[in-house]
């Protein structure tokens, strides 16, 4: 519920409890009425003190006179002056017992007007009210119907994000099922190819140990024979057995780098092989919440 106000008129006000502009005129135009009839009792009142002060100096003044005899006045005279007190009496008491008349009579609107005006501001208060909790109770029962068919959506949406996310990890996982078959595939042809390039090397190693053996053994006999000749020409022979013998050991030399090179080239490749797999293995694992194979 919101925060209550209050209207001028000491209202508590409901939020759409009732329509503050036609029940705060009412009880303005109530209160004007009121305001006006005591504006008039006071005006009223006033004048009545203001006519009792006035009589009262009047009073004063004529006690302060000397006492008139109106021996020399004729009878028609002492008859009118004795009209006139006369009627000057009736005058100050008719206007004394108006003034209270209309003092009471403005103190009584006041009352009247005061009470009507409450009855007023309670009856538009009750309806108020009332109204206000028609509209409270209407407004939580559509609070609870929309609660629950959010919560109901709410719930249909998870289910849907759900099985999404489920459908989406088992296609990952068959994704990742198939590229590590492929890959182990893959890998073990290279392991053949790499193992089969590894017995040629061992073959060609061996042929070119096998021919490195027999041109040295060749220049060993060349050298032997060129030994047993030397009569014939013993510098040829040796620069012959030095030259075969260097061709030899180039041969080696050239077998042994040969073969090294083919080996670094053949880690180098297994080390690549291992970082890609290690990497597809990862981005998969990633995707599909798993532990990489092998942790």
């Amino acid at each position: 519920m919101s925060a209550e106000s209050v209207s001028p008129h000491g209202f508590a006000v409901v939020r759409r409890g009732y329509r503050m502009e036609t029940a705060d005129a009412h009880v303005s135009a109530v209160s004007k009425d009121r305001d006006d009839a005591w504006e008039r009792a006071a005006r009223l009142t006033v004048l009545a003190k203001e006519m009792e002060a006035e009589a009262a100096r009047l009073r004063e003044a004529v006690g302060a006179l000397r006492p008139q005899t109106y021996d020399s006045l004729s009878d028609r005279a002492r008859e009118l002056l004795a009209l006139t007190e006369e009627e000057a009496s009736e005058v100050r008491s008719a206007a004394r017992g108006e003034a209270l008349a209309s003092l009471e009579a403005a103190k009584e609107d006041g009352r009247r007007l005061r009470d009507a005006a409450r009855e007023e501001a309670d009856g538009v208060r009750a309806a108020a009210d009332a109204r206000a909790e028609e509209i409270l109770g209407t407004a939580g029962e559509a609070a609870a119907e929309r609660l629950g068919q959010a919560r109901s959506e709410a719930e249909v949406r998870r289910a849907d994000a759900l099985s999404v996310w489920q459908e989406t990890r088992l296609r990952a996982e068959g994704l990742l099922a198939d590229l590590e078959s492929g890959q182990a595939e893959r890998w073990e042809s290279q392991e053949r190819e790499l193992a089969a390039r590894e017995a040629e090397l061992d073959i060609r190693h061996a042929e070119l140990t096998t021919l490195a053996e027999t041109a040295v053994e060749e220049a060993a006999r060349v050298l032997s024979e060129g030994r047993e000749q030397a009569r014939h020409g013993q510098e040829d022979a040796e620069a012959r057995a030095a030259e075969l013998l260097a061709q030899a050991r180039m041969s080696e030399e050239r077998t042994v780098r040969e073969t090294e090179r083919l080996l670094r080239e053949h880690e180098e490749a297994r080390d690549e092989m291992n970082a890609h797999m290690a990497h597809i293995s990862d981005s998969l694992a990633a995707l599909t919440g798993r532990a990489p194979a092998g942790e």
